[in-house]
């Protein structure tokens, strides 16, 4: 499943948004090969090139500031 936030920005930018978890315990190598150090960590995936990350829990505003910038 994902996160409450990510459901609801999922859904408010249907189409244009889609968010998946990974557990990191389960996937050590795709957390090293995105420079994944401290958890809760969201990256931003645009044309299949990372081109933010936010690290930590975080208000929604920040995750639709991050996806506004990237559009």
């Amino acid at each position: 499943g994902r996160g409450p936030v990510i459901e609801e920005l999922a859904k408010e930018y249907d189409g244009k948004v889609n968010g998946c978890k990974v557990n990191v315990d389960h996937n050590p190598q795709r957390s090293m090969n995105y420079g994944i150090t401290s958890i809760p960590a969201s990256l931003f995936v645009k044309g299949g090139q990372v081109v933010d990350k936010v690290v930590g829990a975080q208000p929604k505003a920040n995750f639709v500031k991050k996806i506004e910038q990237h559009k």
